[in-house]
């Protein structure tokens, strides 16, 4: 039942005295999509302790199930990003999970490698000091490769947590090099029409320096990779008072905007739930990608459609399926917002120098109440008018804490 119904007559009254196209903006929202990850439905937790949680996920079953319950609700998360090997078959099977994914009307999404936790990568992985550790963790990416092919991936998203703890501990100019040509030496074994997609942290674990430590260094290194290879942008890897927005203006100018791991920050990595920090900094992100696919006049355009949209958070307190639905709905009211930024207005306070003209035109815009608008969007799509609310009343809560119970760890598919 939407209960905004006449709320929603006069945003669209409100909307189409802006000069602004009501359809095409519920259109944009309609072909919207957000990947939620695997791992996110698992127990996690910080440094210093994992918190099981009560039905959280224990085979990568039970995240598919979980994720089709977060699309069924959202009606705009229809593919689930996996890690390997957390994710990995037992049998390697990986056809029988894109079968199963695929009759719960889900996509296998974008494949995680992960060469930071075995023994051998204390001092690294592909910046390691060691060929045969090098060689490992590059086995291990082509691995992943070849585990894309047989999902049906077009993403392979790329973290390394490579880096030193102690100046002298190692050449620094020595593991920028590996870091190259080992990364040189992956991109044949990607998928045609595929993308890799490198991501950055400016910190942890390595406390001296991150061989991958920003935004620029990625940037670089994806210019030397080719076309194949862009930036992935995750919200917590910046230092405070980072301007993101700006980051993904100029990568998508560049070409180079590849994705999101999208969560909030206070300090730094928190992954904390998506807007939960600073929601007006999500708004602007989306309101740069918006203004980029709306211009038409720069490289980018048809790169900013074919960015990555992808969930990266570690839901220790707050449960699990309803904290990642409560983090793709806030992806979806910040993506309204942007659409309904009125940018002739806009565009005409810019050039006549209009400084508080301009800033009130992006700041009513992310005042706007969209809820009449997604209550609207919502029935059109047949989901419901509030999916927190429709979650708690569907028994899949219960229904999951009594079928799994409390585990402190989580296994591959079964």
């Amino acid at each position: 039942m939407n209960t905004f119904k006449k709320e929603y007559e006069l945003f669209t009254e409100k909307a189409i005295s802006q000069g602004l196209d009501i359809n095409y903006v519920k259109s944009a929202l309609k072909e919207q999509v957000i990947e939620t990850p695997s791992w996110g439905y698992a127990n996690s937790g910080t440094r210093f302790q994992v918190f099981p949680w009560p039905g959280a996920a224990v085979t990568t079953t039970d995240k598919l199930n979980d994720t089709s319950m977060v699309h069924k609700l959202t009606g705009i998360a229809p593919s689930v990003a996996l890690h390997i090997p957390w994710d990995k078959p037992e049998d390697g099977d990986f056809a029988a999970m894109r079968q199963y994914a695929e009759s719960l009307g889900l996509k296998l999404g974008a494949i995680n490698p992960n060469v930071f936790q075995d023994y051998e990568y204390m001092l690294g992985s592909i910046a390691h000091p060691s060929t045969a550790v090098q060689q490992k963790a590059l086995d291990h990416m082509i691995e992943c490769c070849e585990i894309m092919r047989k999902t049906g991936s077009n993403l392979l998203s790329l973290w390394f947590a490579d880096g030193t703890n102690y100046a002298g501990q190692d050449d620094l100019r020595g593991r920028k090099h590996r870091v190259e040509e080992n990364l040189k030496k992956l991109m044949p074994y990607l998928p045609k029409d595929s993308r890799a997609l490198l991501e950055y942290k400016f910190f942890e674990p390595g406390f001296y320096s991150t061989d991958i430590p920003d935004w620029g260094s990625s940037y670089l290194m994806t210019n030397k990779l080719g076309d194949q290879a862009q930036v992935l942008i995750d919200l917590g890897h910046h230092p405070l008072g980072a301007n993101i927005e700006q980051i993904v203006a100029f990568l998508m100018d560049e070409g180079k905007m590849g994705g999101f791991h999208f969560n909030s920050h206070r300090y730094a990595d928190d992954d904390l739930m998506v807007g939960s920090v600073n929601p007006f900094e999500l708004f602007l992100i989306y309101h740069e990608i918006v203004s980029a696919v709306e211009s038409g006049d720069v490289p980018a355009s048809g790169t900013a459609k074919a960015i990555a949209f992808m969930i990266d958070q570690s839901f220790n307190i707050e449960g699990k399926v309803a904290a990642m639905i409560h983090s793709v709905i806030n992806c979806q009211e910040a993506y309204a917002k942007a659409l309904l930024v009125p940018r002739n207005a806009l565009k005409e306070a810019q050039l006549a120098g209009d400084v508080l003209g301009a800033h009130r035109v992006i700041t009513e815009a992310f005042k706007t109440d969209v809820r009449p608008l997604l209550a609207q969007l919502r029935e059109e799509m047949g989901v419901p008018e509030d999916p927190i609310e429709a979650y708690r009343k569907s028994g899949y809560e219960e229904k999951i804490r009594a079928a799994r119970g409390t585990h402190t760890s989580s296994g591959g598919y079964q």
